[in-house]
């Protein structure tokens, strides 16, 4: 097993059989000990998030795939907090998507003349490059095709994807009394046909998600869910 890239939240290993192991840390992105999905660093670790990341992506990844929407998930291990996906590229030096349901965050940051904080938002999806240097900077769909990182119907493709998604887990989120406010998902091109599918992972770590008004912490999100 050789590890071929090591992760804010994850390092990565190469299998002998062609696939790739994913070893989920304890570690959340944030500043200042506070959690923050955008966040560009680590801002905190506790004890049992590798875990409990991996079960709720476990949870939702097979929910998904239930639904025939492609994912590069095949198995876990949740006791070693390692996951076994299926090889991906990525879209140029990789790319975020998230979908919106609530005015939070840096979507308040920037169009706060506009918006009004946790003003409703209907599944509201953004593009931006993981690009640690110049803070993930959003990106359209224009520029995607101009430099090369996406066709138009690749967009396409990804945008349905990403709405299809998030809605899926806020449905199951919704069964237990829980709102998704916000979602950050990865995709990458997947098979011989090269097929977008969803990458990486589904947790309270990618998410911000509250309950009788009250936000969730990633930890405790998979003791409400499972």
């Amino acid at each position: 097993m050789k590890l071929v890239y090591k992760g804010k939240t994850k390092d990565v290993y190469e299998l002998e059989d062609g696939n790739y192991l994913l070893k989920f840390k304890d570690d959340v992105t944030g500043e200042d000990g506070v959690f923050d999905p955008g966040a560009n660093s680590v801002g905190l670790t506790r004890e049992g998030m590798g875990r409990s990341g991996l079960k709720l992506t476990k949870l939702f990844f097979e929910k998904i795939n239930e639904k025939g929407i492609p994912t590069h998930y095949i198995d876990c291990d949740i006791d070693a907090a390692t996951m076994t996906v299926k090889p991906a590229t990525m879209f140029g030096k990789g790319i975020e998507v998230i979908c919106r349901y609530r005015a939070v965050g840096s979507f308040i940051r920037r169009y706060g003349l506009y918006a009004k904080e946790g003003m409703p938002l209907d599944a509201y999806v953004e593009v931006t490059l993981k690009d640690d240097e110049r803070q993930d900077p959003l990106i359209n769909e224009d520029a995607l095709h101009m430099l090369g990182i996406l066709t138009r119907e690749e967009y396409a493709i990804l945008k349905d994807l990403t709405v299809k998604i998030s809605n899926i887990v806020k449905e199951e989120l919704e069964k237990k009394g829980i709102e998704l406010y916000d979602i950050k998902l990865e995709f990458g091109r997947i098979g011989e046909d090269k097929h977008i599918a969803l990458i990486d992972e589904i947790s309270g770590g990618n998410m911000r998600a509250y309950k009788d008004g009250q936000y969730i912490k990633p930890l405790d999100l998979e003791k409400v869910l499972l």
